[in-house]
């Protein structure tokens, strides 16, 4: 794996407030670790614990209140709105648990969008976009629309969305959370394959002990804005 290929995180201190005054509320209280190049991270916790905002920062989605997250020692909260949008488009794939596909579009207009964003010429997003589903084994559904597709094959374009790009890092909120146990497996079984064999750095957000356990390398819980021991 190339140096600009292996990612280092290095999250420090860092906290994220939401509100004003009386009404503030503290997500994240001083949380820090760090992430190798390759290492699969599941965080736990339960619902407002911080989880999903950690991951939101961690892909550019937010900026901090204080502290710092480095990539490749690039500190995400002093690049500007326009780097973010780089860093989204090109280091990093995000899985939801809600899928965000836009309805209008089928799956395989949906999988090319991060291409569009990024600048990428049509002759290249179309084979590309192809070859991302045909890796999720939604080769014959490319011209469906997400109302025409299961739970699970909506997922399977959102992570098709998320691969297109090659990020280094993959952040999955909950991907599974509104799947059935079989479909979930599957899902999961998906991604193993893709991170171990590409050597991508993984953080997946679950309250599944058995999802944490079986597809992560280290297990971070947090509760109330604040990593345990």
């Amino acid at each position: 794996m190339s140096r600009e290929r292996c990612l280092f995180i290095h999250v420090d201190n860092l906290t994220k407030t939401f509100g004003r005054a009386a009404t503030t509320v503290q997500a994240l209280r001083g949380v820090s670790f760090q992430a190798a190049c390759g290492e699969r991270i599941a965080l736990l916790g339960k619902s407002g614990s911080g989880k999903s905002t950690l991951l939101h920062l961690l892909g550019g989605l937010d900026r901090p209140s204080g502290g710092a997250i480095h990539v490749n020692e690039r500190n995400l909260a002093e690049l500007s709105s326009r780097e973010l949008a780089r860093h989204r488009l090109t280091t990093v794939g995000m899985i939801f648990q809600s899928f965000h596909l836009i309805p209008s579009r089928n799956a395989l207009e949906n999988v090319e969008l991060p291409m569009i964003f990024a600048g990428d010429p049509p002759r290249q997003r179309r084979p590309a976009a192809r070859q991302a589903l045909e890796a999720v084994g939604l080769a014959e559904r490319c011209h469906h629309r997400p109302a025409e597709l299961s739970g699970g094959e909506r997922q399977r374009v959102a992570i098709a969305r998320a691969l297109v790009n090659h990020p280094a890092i993959l952040l999955a909120d909950e991907p599974t959370g509104n799947l059935d146990s079989a479909t979930s497996a599957e899902i999961m079984a998906l991604l193993d394959a893709y991170v171990r064999w590409h050597g991508t750095t993984l953080i997946i957000v679950t309250h599944d002990e058995e999802i944490a356990r079986t597809h992560a390398n280290r297990i971070l819980r947090l509760q109330d804005g604040q990593l345990m021991n």
